[in-house]
């Protein structure tokens, strides 16, 4: 038996005198984070993520020109009390929006041709999170108390943070890439956090939900969602990210939302 070593990568070697070939074993002792080798698995426990280096890296969701935008709505923002939103709104295609003041917002584009364009931007945006297939990581339930890697994380149900808080963890890497995409809802409860550590930015998270998004009351939140329907936040809810709703409306309770520094 003979043993090469290249990398992390041990590679074992015996002869097989009976058919003249080789019996070659591969034993991946660091596939680039925690968990499986195969590129699935689950994100239960610390680090995990997806495993195979620079073959499952994700790229950014291009936004088009909703990035340009901290708040987009299919239908109606609503706002009550003093929510602060550090960039521009938008409604399209419908046009109500309400609560500013005494909310505080950078401009508002309800219905005009820029929130249309935005709009469409979105739906873009949205069907390419939706359909990202590189290695994703199959999740279920609640995130919360875990430390997760950059990577495509997938629920064919529902996802929530509630029994603890959520840590993503880019291991060094600014332009690691967090895709979260979930068939159902999206919820937080009573003060819970997602937490950037590692070099992580809050530009580079993505939600993409197949129905509706709740933030709960004093949660604080990273990252762009993308919701089908609806989102709400939950009373002193922040957010450092963007609310995108493609079909329904945004329901804000005195929050404050700023959009994640350029990048």
């Amino acid at each position: 038996m003979s043993r090469l070593y290249t990398g992390s990568l041990l590679v074992m070697m015996a002869a097989l005198p009976a058919c003249g070939r080789q019996l070659v074993e591969f034993s991946l002792t660091d596939a680039g984070g925690a968990g499986s080798t195969d590129g699935g698995g689950d994100a239960g426990g610390t680090g995990t993520g997806n495993p195979g280096g620079a073959a499952c890296r994700l790229s950014a969701v291009a936004l088009g020109s909703a990035g340009g935008l901290a708040v987009l709505a299919g239908s109606t923002v609503t706002s009550t009390g003093a929510t602060s939103v550090t960039g521009d709104l938008g409604v399209s295609p419908g046009t109500a929006v309400t609560g500013f003041p005494p909310g505080v917002l950078i401009g508002a584009r309800a219905g005009d041709p820029a929130a249309a364009l935005a709009m469409g931007d979105l739906t873009t945006a949205y069907n390419d999170a939706a359909g990202r297939t590189l290695c994703p990581t199959t999740v279920a339930g609640n995130l919360g108390g875990q430390t997760l890697a950059p990577g495509l994380y997938k629920s064919t149900s529902s996802l929530e943070i509630s029994s603890g808080d959520l840590t993503l963890d880019a291991q060094g890497d600014p332009d690691a890439v967090f895709l979260f995409q979930m068939a159902s809802t999206l919820t937080t409860t009573s003060g819970r956090q997602v937490i950037l550590s590692g070099g992580a930015r809050a530009g580079n998270v993505f939600w993409q939900v197949g129905s509706s998004a709740t933030l709960g009351t004093g949660s604080i939140f990273q990252g762009t969602i993308m919701a089908d329907q609806a989102i709400t936040m939950g009373t002193g809810a922040q957010l450092t990210g963007r609310l995108f709703a493609r079909i329904a409306g945004i329901s804000l309770d005195g929050n404050t939302i700023v959009m994640p520094a350029q990048q």
